[in-house]
């Protein structure tokens, strides 16, 4: 089937008649009587003496009659609402479906069940009691290593549900540790899977996970370290050991084209790798890895994001994705430079030129609109600029500490390409002074001696513009002259 279908409504005067007399669940149209019908033939399914099968049986996969199916995928839909699922949680319907989870090989059928518990979690109360019950948390945590993709979606959305509640997320994330597999089983699916909705809610939970508990990350990271480097592929063909790194990157490269929320979660998932050293050493221990690593990403951020020839306010759809790459590419910058990916004639420039261009563009979105068309409240627009302003100043913050970073390597050969190439020009360098002052201004101090001995005028015109440039060059040389002045004569 390709969608669920809609919710039952009640129909004929029967129905009405026992509406009236009170079989509507809540506040609903939905029947009392028809879910407690749908509900015991789901017992059934999976009761001892329907689950008996043959040998030749067990090989294959038990199949889901069409009318099973369509009443079940209707109570799926019903347990969105939530007068139906507090409903549901007084039948016990969780201890059914865990029972179906626990015995039933149908694909489809235990996939609807993860996917009603999936919407039950959605409200706090019953995410309070799924996430008590340690039967029915280790029953759906044994779902991840499941072989369906319907099924593993489901699975990961109703636990990151459960994780996005503060009160049971340190629950679930001990139950986590407490199943090494479930490591093994995330890295093969962002590894092998070309399932993109399978891929990008894995990578959510993964996120989540790793926002959650740097301990936990800490053990994941570790994991893939346990095998040499050089080992053989052979050696491990029985037991495969992932590494978080390369998985992450796959599964990047394969969301990258067909969902950019996709993309921006696992960008995330290696930023928040880059804050623990451990996670730097992950990238770029391995020559390979943190060569995959750099090429996707400065790919990203030179031929994708923020390009010439884009209106400036892309920006504010692309600025939480370009802070997490910025923040990634300047990580590995810091700590490999002498790395074959990283020579300065390649790189640099190119960087400098998106890096310039994401701070012109800044520009233009921190532009407040004069006259609002909007109908949204006064406090609402004032609570959505201040968010957007959060993450453009959190953007514009790694851009200049990554420029500052690059311009300090800059030699007098670069510059010159630079200016011939048309990434320094005037316009340009004002761009990357008006941001880097005054907290860089060493770096900027740096940056204009060389630019003197390549182009005197350009340097003169900038430090023109710039006055605390001069007051900061001549303070510098009154101190050197101070000083020579108070050396004692030879």
């Amino acid at each position: 089937m390709d969608r669920n279908p809609s919710p039952p409504p009640l129909s004929g005067d029967e129905d009405k008649e026992e509406a009236a007399g009170g079989d509507c669940i809540g506040s609903t149209v939905y029947s009392k009587h028809w879910l407690f019908g749908v509900l015991s033939r789901l017992i059934q399914i999976v009761s001892p003496e329907n689950t008996k099968s043959s040998s030749d049986d067990e090989e294959q996969q038990m199949e889901l009659d069409e009318e099973m199916e369509n009443e079940i995928c209707r109570v799926w839909d019903m347990s969105m609402d939530e007068d139906v699922a507090l409903f549901l949680q007084e039948f016990n319907a969780p201890d059914i479906f865990m029972g179906v989870l626990a015995k039933s090989r149908c694909p489809r059928l235990r996939e609807i069940c993860v996917g009603i518990l999936g919407n039950m979690a959605c409200f706090q109360e019953i995410c309070l009691s799924i996430s008590s019950d340690k039967n029915l948390g280790q029953v759906l945590l044994h779902c991840l290593y499941d072989s369906d993709p319907p099924t593993l979606l489901e699975t990961s959305r109703l636990l990151l549900t459960c994780l996005s509640q503060s009160e049971v997320a340190s629950v679930w994330v001990e139950r986590i540790r407490e199943h090494p597999a479930i490591y093994d089983s995330m890295c093969f699916i962002m590894s092998s899977s070309t399932n993109v909705d399978l891929l990008v809610k894995v990578g959510e939970v993964v996120d989540k996970l790793f926002d959650l508990d740097e301990k936990l990350m800490l053990e994941w990271i570790r994991n893939g370290a346990l095998q040499p480097l050089d080992q053989p592929q052979e050696d491990s063909e029985e037991q495969p050991v992932f590494r978080i790194v390369p998985c992450v990157l796959e599964a990047a490269k394969q969301v990258r084209s067909e969902n950019p929320e996709g993309l921006d979660v696992y960008m995330h998932i290696l930023q928040l790798l880059t804050t623990v050293d451990d996670g730097i050493q992950a990238i770029v221990q391995s020559p390979d890895t943190g060569k995959d690593t750099w090429n996707l990403l400065f790919d990203l951020v030179c031929h994708e994001f923020c390009q010439s020839d884009d209106p400036p306010i892309i920006l504010q759809e692309q600025k939480t994705v370009l802070a997490s790459v910025f923040s990634v590419l300047s990580a590995i910058y810091a700590s490999q430079a002498e790395q074959e990916y990283l020579k300065i004639e390649k790189v640099d420039l190119p960087l400098i030129d998106s890096l310039i261009r994401v701070l012109q563009n800044m520009e233009h979105c921190q532009k407040k609109p004069e006259n609002s068309a909007e109908s949204n409240t006064e406090e609402t627009k004032k609570s959505d600029l201040t968010q957007d302003d959060f993450h453009l100043k959190i953007l514009k913050d790694i851009s200049c500490e990554f420029l500052s970073n690059i311009f300090q390597v800059l030699t007098k050969e670069t510059v010159a390409q630079g200016l011939k190439e048309g990434q320094l020009s005037k316009q340009k360098c004002s761009c990357a002074f008006e941001n880097l002052l005054p907290f860089y201004s060493p770096v900027v101090e740096d940056f204009l001696k060389i630019l003197h001995e390549v182009d005197k005028t350009l340097a003169g015109n900038l430090e023109e513009s710039f006055p605390s440039l001069k007051n900061i060059r001549r303070v510098g040389e009154d101190y050197l002259h101070a000083s020579a002045s108070a050396m004692p004569d030879p």
